[in-house]
């Protein structure tokens, strides 16, 4: 896939301030500001995790494909957002409201951090010491959401604790943070005792996550490979039996959903088959199924439709960079 393709959808995006789906507590009427006002740095892409996970975007394409005629403008948008006066009115913000994009839009943010501290740039290493202060304030407030869940959050959509967690433990990995340690215990908690996952449930109609797979790309992280071998035993007894969906229509934002489905289970099957051994026989079954969903998501980033285009490239990075794999960087 031509990478300019993914690229030039956030660059359309990250700085687009309207339309916006402010998604925010106000607790007075002065709160009632315009998007970038409230969040300086994300206040683009129709919502602040979009925003987020759009930055990511042109990070991630930037970094593996600096030969591209569009990194100069997606280093040139990076450096745009992120810097110290605009990081500080977000961090003004989640200090006001902290549960401000939790799980979701946080575990983004630390997806971001992330790929700052992971490629070898000067520019990217003064954008992660910009973006430290939220970086630290969003890993904060998920390890306290997480150790106060009760039970997991199994829905499709962002409220969904499993991938957020997933993402945590990446970032916290990959940064050798102190909070890897409480996040793999809290997922080992909520997680290792299931069983039986409910797959002919799936999807509900607005579903861009699968709660199943989600659950099995997140303890792939948090077992060792045996033990996950184990455990995706009785997680899966019955194997695998899933096809990717269609979107009725890509005009309705919530229905436009299914095709980031698509997307979504193609690098968590890909995720899983990444922690089996290469003698499992599961292995094959679920990379086909995951290259049947690829080649049914990645359609949709021919649409035009902006239901799509403010967030679908996010997903399709993701996917295409193999930053789902174990291990992938």
């Amino acid at each position: 896939m031509d990478p300019d393709l993914i690229t030039r959808l956030p660059l359309a995006w990250v700085h687009r301030e309207f339309p916006n789906h402010a998604s925010l507590l106000l607790k007075a009427p002065s709160d009632a500001m315009a998007p970038r006002q409230i969040t300086p740095a994300f206040y683009g892409s129709y919502d602040w995790h979009s925003a987020v996970h759009g930055h990511w975007t042109l990070a991630r394409m930037a970094r593996l494909h600096p030969e591209s005629a569009l990194t100069p403008l997606a280093r040139a948008a990076l450096d745009r957002t992120l810097d110290a006066e605009n990081i500080a009115g977000e961090v003004r913000n989640l200090a006001r409201r902290p549960r401000f994009e939790c799980p979701y839009g946080l575990a983004w943010l630390l997806t971001l951090a992330q790929e700052l501290g992971e490629w070898a740039d000067p520019d990217a290493a003064r954008w992660a010491r910009a973006l430290a202060p939220l970086t630290r304030m969003a890993a904060t407030s998920l390890a306290a959401y997480f150790s106060g869940l009760p039970r997991p959050v199994r829905t499709g959509e962002h409220s969904q604790s499993a991938f957020a967690m997933g993402l945590a433990i990446d970032w916290a990995r990959s940064a050798r943070d102190e909070l890897e340690r409480p996040f793999i215990e809290r997922a080992r908690a909520l997680h290792a005792a299931d069983h039986d996952a409910p797959l002919h449930r799936e999807p509900s109609g607005a579903d861009f996550l699968s709660p199943s797979l989600a659950e099995a790309d997140l303890m792939r992280r948090v077992l060792s490979s045996a033990d996950y071998a184990l455990w995706l035993d009785g997680f899966l007894p019955n194997g695998l039996d899933l096809s990717p969906v269609v979107s009725p229509d890509r005009r309705d934002g919530r229905l436009a959903h299914l095709d980031g489905l698509n997307l979504s289970r193609a690098w968590m099957l890909e995720g899983i088959a990444s922690a089996l051994l290469a003698s499992d026989e599961r292995r094959d079954t679920l990379l086909s199924a995951a290259g049947a969903h690829a080649t049914a998501g990645l359609t949709a980033l021919e649409s035009p439709e902006d239901s799509l285009t403010h967030w679908i490239g996010s997903f399709a990075a993701y996917l295409v960079t193999k930053r789902s794999h174990a291990g992938g960087t």
